[in-house]
C-alpha cells in the first residue's frame, strides 16, 4: 500500500509592507494637500468676487455709471448715495430714522467710505477682521431697511418679501465673516505681507 505524503502547511508570518503603508501615508497626505490648495482657491475666488461687488457699488454710487446709479447723479455731481434708498424705506421699525438719515452728508460719507473700504480690503486680502466688522455692520442695517418679515408695507401693499430672514444681506455678512475667520488674505492677496507688519502683529484684530 502506497503511503503520499502530503506536505504539511504551516502558518507563516509575514511581515507588513511598509512600502505600501509609506505609500498609502503619501497618498492620503498629497490628497489633503490638494484639498486644503482647492479650499484657499476656493476661499481667495469668493474673497475676489464678494470684494468686487462692494468696490463696484462704490465707484457706480460715486461716477454715475448708468447702472443703479444714472449717469449725471453720480456722488460727484451732486447726488446722494443714501436719498434714494433711505427715503423709500416703508417697513420696519427704523422706518422713520432711516427717513431722517436719508441724505444727510454723515450718512453718505459713512456708507461710501465702509463701500471703499471693505471692498479694497476683500480685493486686496488685507484688514478682513476689520472689514468683516464694518461690513457686517453694513448689511444689517440694510437689512432692517428693506425689513423682510413684513408681509405688507406701511401703506398696506404687499411687501413682496420672498424670506422672512434669511436675505442677500444676511449672505453677505456670513461671507464676510468666514473670509475673515478662514484667513482668506494670502491666497491672491497681500495678507501675507500685511499680517507681517508691526503693527498688525501687536494687534492680531486688524489682520
Amino acid at each position: 500500500m502506497a503511503v503520499q505524503n502530503h506536505p504539511q502547511h504551516h502558518p507563516r508570518f509575514r511581515f507588513p509592507s511598509f512600502h505600501r503603508t509609506g505609500t498609502a501615508q503619501v497618498a492620503a497626505s498629497d490628497a489633503t494637500v490638494t484639498v486644503s490648495v482647492a479650499r484657499a482657491y476656493a476661499f481667495a475666488s469668493l474673497r475676489l468676487a464678494t470684494g468686487f461687488v462692494f468696490l463696484w457699488a462704490f465707484l457706480d454710487k460715486t461716477f454715475g455709471f448708468g447702472y443703479a446709479t444714472p449717469s449725471g447723479k453720480g456722488w460727484i455731481d451732486g447726488g446722494s448715495p443714501t436719498k434714494g434708498f433711505l427715503s423709500s424705506v416703508a417697513a420696519g421699525p427704523m422706518e422713520s430714522t432711516f427717513h431722517d438719515w436719508a441724505g444727510a452728508g454723515w450718512a453718505d460719507w459713512l456708507f461710501m467710505l465702509g463701500l471703499l473700504g471693505v471692498g479694497v480690503a476683500l480685493v486686496a486680502g488685507v484688514a478682513l477682521r476689520p472689514a468683516a466688522v464694518a461690513g457686517t455692520a453694513m448689511m444689517a442695517l440694510m437689512w432692517l431697511a428693506e425689513w423682510p418679515p413684513a408681509k405688507h408695507l406701511s401703506d398696506g401693499t404687499p411687501s413682496m418679501s420672498s424670506n422672512p430672514f434669511a436675505d442677500y444681506h444676511l449672505v453677505y455678512a456670513i461671507v464676510l465673516i468666514a473670509l475673515a475667520a478662514a484667513g482668506a488674505g494670502v491666497t491672491w492677496g497681500l495678507g501675507r505681507l500685511w499680517a507681517a507688519l508691526p503693527v498688525v502683529r501687536d494687534h492680531t484684530w486688524l489682520k
